[in-house]
């Protein structure tokens, strides 16, 4: 396997959620304490960089073009051509948006936390494009979020627990928790998380200096050392879907490796899946 490269030299301080847009052939990343939304085009190497009215924990394409955006204070729209505006507001003392994930019915799953990473204090909630919200977990850290290719199954991680848990899914709604693997102690703790084409689990282990890769049954079936103690999220991109590109952070670094807070990609890692807009 290919060795991992830099896409984008940046020093985010706490780089997350990178996501392939096909309808514009770009990445889209966030640097959730600089309330930055970065795109990134493999083809021209062009760049580009938003700056948020507050911190934000994740943007994905929507359908009609723009961004939904999971931030401090609820989730919010960009319009292809600029132009904001709130879908959900919900502002709450202490607390910020985390990452977030599309489901297949093109419903937002957007986590939150506390700044004080409290237990207890982060959510997940699933919303629709007009508007509805129904809170479905309580969590610590709440954090990567995604589906079987079938999409039969949804994957889920509160960060402090060290689980991977997964739930069937059906009707957009999850049942059935179980834990799917558990991360040993000194290994990290998992973070963002993508699934590839064979149903196979990525997970990002943020102090772990490595990304996972597990099999449908749970099992160790790849690891991926890192230059960077660091990587908070990964997914598939490119024209195939086949390269995986890893966010990652300098936060909480004395003294951050070269290449903490840049976008690195892993070349032919493998077979993504197509990841559907947010419907609204």
């Amino acid at each position: 396997m290919n060795r991992p490269d830099v896409a984008v030299r940046e020093h985010a301080v706490l780089g997350e959620g990178p996501t392939w847009d096909p309808l514009t052939g770009r990445l889209i990343w966030v640097d959730i304490l600089s309330a930055r939304i970065h795109t990134f085009d493999p083809v021209s190497g062009r760049r580009t960089v938003m700056a948020t009215e507050q911190h934000v924990g994740a943007a994905k394409p929507r359908a009609g073009g723009g961004l939904v955006a999971n931030l401090r204070d609820g989730v919010g729209l960009y319009g292809p051509e600029g132009g904001f505006s709130w879908l959900v507001h919900d502002p709450v003392v202490g607390r910020r948006g985390n990452d977030a994930a599309v489901a297949p019915d093109g419903a937002l799953w957007a986590g939150t936390m506390r700044y004080d990473e409290a237990p207890g204090g982060g959510t997940l909630t699933r919303i629709t494009a007009d508007g509805n919200v129904a809170q479905q977990l309580t969590a610590g850290v709440s954090n990567g979020t995604g589906w079987s290719p079938d999409g039969s199954l949804m994957y889920y991680i509160d960060s402090p627990t060290r689980r991977i848990d997964v739930f069937d899914f059906d009707g957009g709604l999850p049942y059935n928790r179980r834990e799917f693997t558990l991360i040993e102690e000194g290994a990290g703790y998992p973070d963002g998380l993508t699934v590839d084409g064979a149903g196979c689990v990525w997970v990002a282990l943020w102090d772990g200096a490595a990304v996972r890769r597990y099999t449908p049954e749970g099992a160790l079936d790849r690891t991926i050392p890192l230059p960077v103690s660091r990587p908070t999220a990964c997914a598939f991109g490119g024209r195939e879907l086949r390269d995986l590109y890893i966010s990652t952070a300098r936060v909480g670094l004395g003294a951050p490796p070269p290449l903490a807070g840049s976008l690195l990609v892993l070349p032919d890692a493998g077979q993504g899946v197509p990841q559907p807009p947010f419907a609204g």
